[in-house]
């Protein structure tokens, strides 16, 4: 039996603590760009129904494994996992509940170290009076480790082990006196925040529209968002989609429910208290999330601008701007209510990636908290550097696919079978025992199969996702894989160019015209090249990439020819093949020199949470015979 007695403190700390872990980037980022790109309004049909069948069952589901666990001495996933089903594979499996919030936990702080500097940064008004494109242009410095945007050497490093030492001290503290803490004051603020921000979201309507933009309404970004579409109702990619917001947005699969609910008393409610933590996360991203983004955005440049353009990084590339334009005072409080909700939500979670490999290494080595803790920052600090310094290199984007899609999937449907196939009696009866609420009967038949069965759908359209994402066009047409499909991932169907970890040449990755060639600050080469893109409108209003001509449905807007640009920065030493007006083609060759390509980081990335991964298996070996020896 563990010698850990960690428990919360209250039950509203509790609820807090499970909220804030759920509430995270995906609430106030994740959602909105989503909803956009799958027909505003088409997508919350689904996204309600995905809520209720798939969001809520494995929200008890893993409540109810966690407080099994913890009623037997088990903290962390793999020993969990272990107790029930009495199989050693089972604890295996079960290091998906550790390593998935480490290798998270590694480039989330870096994210979340965004949202500490932009809080710094919009207090010295370092925005102030700057254009749309200095501000997008600002990120790119600020994530490039060689420039400054402060006077400050390696300024992202510094405040990424800012946020890594802030959360490690707190972890250090313990459940009552660190964890719960922050969630009662951190997931109030954020929601201060939010309805702040909200409030000047819904009520902008047309009054910053600039001369000449009919669309420039923050009420037809609420429309679009919110106005049903019952033709959503037979796309299966909106379907898809839907699932998969549900998924991320509550934290499951992840690990770090099994281990907070492994800390709740014996006889205390779970049933209601994993509904309150489910419709609080829900009620934070639909009200507020959507209310803030999008409106605003849609209010200065316009519906058709937001639908081409919505993405993750409009958070830190285009809010400060529009921020601007209610005057230096209120910018000033909006950048800190804005960037500092964002770093609410992100503590708040990455706080509960740290508590399971705390609980392992304090059940299973009889560690103290604090060893725990400092143990947890610095192997999240080995695995999370990469992410900084090599953010353009496609480690950020390894991490995040594997750790923070894959990994969760793989565990949830493994937990959603081992419930509902194996010992769903026993695990109903945990789940009521002490429950505040009656469940409603249907929700057994829900969590027995269908469930499930969403889960398998997910992670079949995972890994072998048709060519964006176009499901349609592959069951009509012809099925080419996606590159980023689980598959595509592992292959690196996506690295057309490029393809070797080191070279003396480097190729174009795509097709176009150089159209200029000009010098870096460090008086190295920088070459641009116009690529010409086609994309079309569909039904709904989404943008598409255009395969062929004759792929266009018939009456559907015109498709647009875009032109973007591609820019490749040298050192002084290379030497350039290529000259304006040349066109070039994808592979081929247009500078000379030594060159490491992106997919050596790729690779490296792979390899890194590879080791990880079974580094946390050997823990679990020795954690194993560990316990035979002390059972003597």
């Amino acid at each position: 039996m563990s010698a850990n007695k960690e428990a919360w403190g209250t039950r509203i700390g509790l609820i807090l603590a499970m909220a804030g872990n759920a509430v995270g980037f995906g609430n106030f980022l994740r959602f909105p760009v989503q909803a956009v790109q799958n027909g505003g309004g088409a997508f919350i049909i689904p996204y309600i129904v995905c809520f209720l069948v798939m969001g809520i069952p494995l929200l008890w589901i893993e409540w109810a494994m966690g407080r099994f666990g913890g009623r037997n001495g088990h903290h962390s996933t793999p020993f969990i996992l272990d107790h029930m089903m009495k199989t050693p594979f089972w604890k295996y499996f079960g290091v998906f509940g550790v390593f998935t919030n480490i290798a998270v936990a590694a480039y989330y702080c870096y994210l979340e170290s965004w949202t500490l500097s932009y809080v710094f940064h919009s207090i010295i008004q370092t925005f102030d009076g700057m254009s749309q494109g200095e501000v997008a242009g600002f990120f790119s410095d600020y994530v490039n480790i060689s420039r400054t945007t402060t006077g400050i050497p390696y300024e992202a490093v510094i405040f990424y082990i800012l946020c890594l030492l802030l959360n490690t001290y707190i972890l250090s503290k313990g459940l009552k006196g660190g964890v719960e803490k922050v969630a009662k004051f951190g997931v109030p603020m954020l929601l201060v925040f939010g309805f702040f921000l909200a409030l000047r979201g819904v009520t902008l309507g047309a009054s910053g529209a600039p001369e000449g933009c009919n669309d420039c309404n923050a009420f037809l970004g609420l429309n679009f968002l919110w106005e049903p579409r019952f033709s959503s109702l037979t796309d299966p990619k909106v379907w898809l989609a839907a699932a998969g917001q549900i998924f991320f947005t509550l934290s499951v699969g992840i690990g770090t429910i099994h281990c907070y609910a492994s800390y709740v008393r014996e006889n205390d409610d779970i049933a209601l208290n994993a509904m309150s933590a489910g419709w609080m996360n829900g009620f934070v991203e639909i009200v507020l999330g959507a209310s803030i983004v999008i409106p605003i955005a849609v209010g200065y440049l316009g519906l058709d601008w937001v639908k081409e353009n919505a993405g993750f990084a409009m958070a830190f590339q285009t809010m400060p701007y529009l921020f601007g334009q209610w005057g230096p005072f209120l910018a000033t409080i909006s950048g800190v209510f804005w960037f500092g909700l964002l770093f609410f939500a992100g503590i708040t979670s990455s706080l509960a990636m740290g508590t399971p490999w705390m609980g392992f290494m304090e059940d299973e080595f009889d560690w103290p908290r604090k060893r725990a803790a400092w143990s947890f920052g610095g192997i999240v600090l080995i695995m999370g550097l990469p992410t900084v310094l090599f953010f353009g290199k496609g480690v950020f984007d390894e991490y995040d696919y594997w750790a923070g899609t894959v990994s969760l999937v793989v565990f949830a449907l493994a937990e959603s079978i081992i419930f509902s196939w194996r010992g769903i009696t026993k695990g109903w009866n945990e789940l009521n025992r002490g429950a505040d609420i009656k469940i409603p009967d249907i929700f057994r038949p829900i969590t027995k199969y269908v469930t499930p069965f969403l889960l398998f759908i997910i992670f079949l359209a995972s890994l072998a996702t048709p060519m964006n994402n176009d499901w349609k066009y592959a069951f009509e047409n012809s099925y080419e894989l996606d590159p980023n499909s689980i598959i595509g991932k592992i292959q690196n169907k996506g690295i057309i160019a490029n393809r070797s970890y080191f070279a003396n040449h480097f190729e174009s990755e795509v097709n176009g015209e150089i159209v200029e060639i000009g010098q870096t600050r460090r008086r190295g080469h920088l070459v641009h090249i116009g690529a010409e893109k086609t994309y079309f409108k569909d039904e709904a209003g989404r943008i598409k990439p255009l395969r062929n001509a004759a792929d266009v449905p018939a009456g559907v807007q015109p498709f647009d020819s875009l032109t973007v640009f591609k820019t490749y920065s040298f050192k002084p030493q290379d030497q350039l093949l290529v000259d304006i007006g040349d066109y070039i083609a994808v592979k081929d060759t247009i500078a000379r020199g030594k060159f490491i390509n992106n997919i050596f980081y790729v690779d490296m990335a792979k390899l890194m949470l590879s080791l990880l991964f079974l580094f946390i298996c050997f823990l679990v070996y020795k954690a194993s015979q560990r316990r035979k020896i002390n059972a003597l």
